[in-house]
């Protein structure tokens, strides 16, 4: 699966979205699937556009990357922050819950939609301390 390429699932048009990041292929996942109106983030890190981590060491600096990767396949997707109804927060250290919770609140202060926060033991590189989860509900009269 291509960036935005279709696939027939169910009777349900099937969008998945990559960012042709090494993890993607060797794993088997999408960085987004749109079905319907309904668009699913994976677990989204702060990496920028050639992969490298942004804000080594600074919760608050990965969750705002998070996020804004998140933006940008929504985007692709059709979909936009606001039509987000769920995030879940993955942290390998829970006593920055503060730190993550403001990146969190910057762009969804007024949006609020269901969330969970949970400590893990780890993510996948040492150096990543926060993973974010993303799922929209595009409005009928949106993109």
């Amino acid at each position: 699966m291509g960036n935005g390429e279709n696939t027939s699932q169910s009777g349900s048009q099937r969008q998945n979205f990559s960012t042709n990041t090494p993890w993607e292929s060797v794993v088997g996942y999408s960085r987004a699937v749109r079905v319907g109106q309904m668009v699913f983030v994976t677990g989204t890190t702060a990496t920028d556009a050639d992969g490298n981590l942004v804000g080594k060491g600074d919760a608050h600096a990965q969750t705002i990357q998070a996020l804004r990767n998140i933006q940008s396949v929504l985007g692709r997707a059709g979909a936009e922050m606001r039509h987000v109804v769920r995030t879940r927060m993955f942290v390998t250290d829970i006593s920055q819950w503060k730190e993550i919770g403001h990146g969190h609140a910057e762009f969804f202060r007024d949006i609020r939609p269901a969330t969970s926060m949970v400590e893990v033991c780890r993510l996948i590189h040492p150096d990543m301390l926060v993973e974010i989860e993303a799922d929209a509900v595009v409005d009928h009269g949106s993109a």
